[in-house]
């Protein structure tokens, strides 16, 4: 009879433990799915941008391959938010130590994991979503060629309230197409990273000037070093 009632007693607690167990390895296998699917599939409207649509009633966003935005585009994106874009696997260790210097929670987001945020996650600075993104980074990495990561981050970035991706980006601040930006449009639309909503590459500040001047130049030296060697075909 004790024997039985121990039984009993443990019963729930292996049930938990297998159905808690089961729960993570879904979960998993989801994430797994998800990221292999946008390794070759373009994703449509993301959260974010879905929530935003029906906040602002309409958002512009329309896909560009990575073959159809000027290379200087890519360069200026990796210049302004991850100048070591080719060099780590995700995770930028020197940008984290001094991120933690300074006492500063953003800063050592690498592209990567930007991306990871705008297709999969939420938006705001709170520590339940970095450790959500920390854990699919690796798998992003493992799975997609680094010109996919910027070709994804390039589409789903915000580039102005309502503007999402490069290609209705150039067209909403130029009137040209994500092929014909200019060196210094890139930087511009670079620059407005990754606070769109209160800088204008089209009517850009001082401030927003002199960072799209020192982009002008950070692209230019990863071109001329071959850190672009990684997403330029």
């Amino acid at each position: 009879m004790a024997a039985k009632k121990k039984k009993s007693r443990r019963s729930p607690i292996r049930w938990l433990a297998r159905t808690a167990f089961r729960l993570f390895m879904t979960v998993i296998a989801v994430t797994v799915l998800l990221v292999l699917a946008v390794a070759v599939l373009n994703p449509p409207r993301t959260p974010y941008i879905w929530l935003e649509q029906r906040r602002l009633g309409e958002v512009q966003f329309d896909w560009v391959d990575m073959a159809d935005i000027a290379p200087v585009m890519a360069r200026s994106a990796v210049a302004a938010e991850d100048a070591n874009f080719c060099l780590h696997w995700g995770f930028d260790m020197a940008a984290i130590r001094q991120a933690i210097a300074d006492g500063a929670i953003r800063g050592a987001s690498t592209i990567t994991q930007q991306t990871i945020k705008n297709v999969y996650l939420w938006h705001g600075r709170d520590w339940a979503r970095k450790a959500v993104e920390a854990l699919i980074t690796p798998g992003v990495e493992a799975i997609w060629p680094k010109r996919r990561i910027l070709e994804v981050y390039l589409n789903v970035a915000e580039f102005d309230e309502g503007v999402f991706g490069v290609g209705p980006a150039a067209q909403h601040y130029f009137g040209v197409t994500a092929s014909d930006l200019t060196a210094q449009q890139a930087a511009l639309l670079a620059a407005v990273l990754p606070d769109p909503k209160n800088r204008s590459a089209a009517n850009p500040s001082s401030a927003v000037r002199a960072r799209a001047n020192a982009i002008l130049d950070g692209a230019a030296t990863i071109e001329a070093d071959e850190r672009s060697a990684c997403f330029h075909s």
